[in-house]
């Protein structure tokens, strides 16, 4: 099942990962992100395989945006490496794109979203994220990889 929707501005919103733009999204992931910069390219792709993407295309049909869920399609999914390039935004693709995600048809039944992030607070409390309600349950673990 693919996911395709265009937008009023002329801007499209889609599933289809044969479209996406892979040397944009692991440049800007790698080079401008604040949570993944220097992120090897083998990384990226492989995050992209084993996610639920969705990417944002403006009217001349040149990737604008990326994001991408990492979900077992059932229960559980982690909104991750969300952006919109620079000259994109301001015109409310932001939402647009986390909200095809959010309302996707392949993950109706997830009750349980998270997502990390240091700038976007007022964007996701729109859609009900929050601080977890038990911290004391929540545990993270941190391990140093080499990034090839």
């Amino acid at each position: 099942m693919t996911f395709t929707r265009a937008l009023p501005d002329g801007y499209t919103l889609t599933d289809r990962s044969a479209s996406f733009d892979i040397d944009m999204i692991h440049r800007y992931i790698a080079e401008e992100s604040y949570w993944a910069r220097g992120r090897a390219r083998a990384v990226t792709e492989a995050a992209i395989a084993g996610s639920l993407c969705m990417g944002l295309f403006a009217p001349d049909g040149r990737q604008a945006g990326f994001a991408r869920v990492v979900t077992d399609r059932a229960t559980m999914a982690h909104l991750s490496d969300a952006f919109v390039l620079p000259e994109h935004r301001g015109h409310g693709h932001g939402r647009a794109l986390v909200e095809a995600l959010l309302f996707h048809p392949a993950l109706r039944t997830v009750r349980r979203w998270s997502l990390t992030t240091a700038d976007a607070h007022s964007l996701y409390a729109r859609y009900g994220f929050g601080p977890f309600p038990q911290p004391e349950r929540q545990m993270i673990r941190m391990v140093d990889v080499d990034p090839a």
